[in-house]
């Protein structure tokens, strides 16, 4: 059962995660809203509001028909006017700041949620559009349905403004780079929360058993919950190899076992493995620091040359950087206190080289830019960290970064510029 949900769930992420998640429910639900409202008709709703309520209702064929014609024809019309401002949204944000980004773009609820309510309205008024009867006959001619529909396009309508200011807002990078730092923050905050304190008693796992990934694709999420159940049942300790959020290939190894397993406790164990074939922040915060970093090269490349987007993207590296110093670089699963579980991260060290090699091929030459990065690492040594090597890691990628100025830059004011700033936290100056 428990493979099952958990099946269920991974299948659901992965859905939920698609453009055309929410407009496919919404539109299922004015299906079956339309059947729903004739079946209240012929009950005689519309008769018992032409009694007490005539003005609520649309009594005429010809009318109700040439109403829901019209509705449908414009809105048909909003819905490829809004699909083709999603694609220009998708490919401006592709070709200006990442391709990365397109998955989070993709996902957002709010774009899904207004496109459903077109859908929803459409389909609702063409089968209602079906069911008027052609004779003129006031109780035939289902009005109060008619009259939902209208306000159904209203709403639609008041959809569609809201969607013209959310994706004018969308397509500008200070809050692409907000959503991108609220995402990676939120789950930074729970991974620092959920860290646990006894990490020291796991033993070495050189000579463990060692199994092999069946499937191919990202790394998306790990059920904790089933694995640390299925090590308490066989009396095992596991150790997770590949890091999340990374590719992982078929046929290389995904995890070790403290005891050799037979082929169902394998095959449980795999099951607790979902894997994914795009990236999202949400699940992998590293990518967060991908997105940005792509964000800042982009933005000093040749073709753009946009330094004011750079520095942006430096502010929100830095504050990324300074939750991140926060968090270990060892994680474990522990419960009852007793560690079940190790798993492999990106080790800080690892993820700020990472950044730093590609920022300096493009920013190394610009003394503003230069300047902005050697205040962040000067902010990032005076924050609180979890590992005294993170301050050591600091200093070296700043002296990475003055060395490489200094080849980069002609002028010696500039040059100068950089290295009194660098000499206010001791950085090694000389040549």
């Amino acid at each position: 059962m428990k493979q099952l949900l958990n099946r269920f769930i991974s299948f659901f992420n992965v859905l939920e995660s698609k453009i055309a998640f929410y407009p496919t429910l919404l539109a299922f639900l004015g299906f079956n809203f339309a059947f729903f409202m004739l079946y209240l008709e012929n009950k005689g709703v519309s008769r018992y509001l032409i009694e007490h309520f005539p003005v609520l209702v649309v009594d005429n064929g010809d009318t109700a028909m040439t109403i829901l014609s019209s509705l449908i024809s414009g809105l048909i019309s909003m819905v490829v006017f809004s699909f083709s401002m999603v694609m220009l949204l998708l490919s401006q944000a592709s070709s200006n700041f990442s391709p990365r980004l397109l998955p989070g773009l993709i996902s957002d609820k709010r774009h899904q949620v207004i496109l459903g309510i077109y859908l929803f309205t459409i389909l609702y008024c063409i089968f209602i559009l079906f069911s008027i009867q052609p004779t003129g006959d006031q109780y035939q001619i289902p009005g109060f349905a008619v009259l939902l529909g209208i306000l159904q396009t209203v709403v639609s309508i008041y959809a569609f403004i809201y969607f013209i200011h959310n994706i004018s807002q969308s397509i500008q990078i200070s809050n692409i780079l907000q959503n991108i730092f609220k995402v990676a923050k939120r789950r930074l905050d729970e991974l620092i929360d959920n860290e646990e304190q006894q990490f020291n008693d796991f033993p070495t796992t050189e000579d463990w058993a060692e199994y092999h990934s069946e499937k191919s694709g990202y790394l998306q999420n790990i059920s904790f919950t089933n694995l640390v159940g299925i090590c308490e049942a066989e009396g095992i300790q596991l150790h997770i190899l590949p890091v999340k959020g990374i590719f992982v290939l078929s046929g290389i190894p995904l995890f070790r076992s403290s005891k050799e397993l037979d082929k169902n406790t394998i095959k449980k164990i795999l099951t607790n493995f979902n894997f994914s074939r795009e990236e999202l922040v949400s699940d992998n915060y590293t990518l967060a620091f991908k997105q940005i970093t792509e964000i800042i090269v982009k933005a000093m490349s040749p073709g753009i040359n946009d330094p004011g987007t750079a520095i942006n993207g430096i502010d929100y590296m830095t504050e990324l950087l300074a939750l991140r110093m926060r968090k270990k670089d060892t994680s474990v699963i522990v419960r009852d206190d007793k560690t079940y579980i190790k798993l492999n991260t990106v080790s800080f060290e690892d993820l700020l080289h990472n950044i730093m090699a590609s920022i300096r091929t493009y920013c190394k030459h610009d003394i503003i830019l230069v300047q902005k990065l050697l205040l962040m690492f000067y902010y990032l040594e005076k924050q609180q960290t979890n590992e005294y090597s993170y301050s050591k890691t600091l200093r070296h990628e700043a002296e990475n970064l003055l060395r490489d100025a200094k080849e980069s830059i002609k002028n010696e004011d500039d040059i100068e510029t950089a290295v009194n700033l660098a000499a206010k936290f001791n950085l090694q100056t000389e040549n």
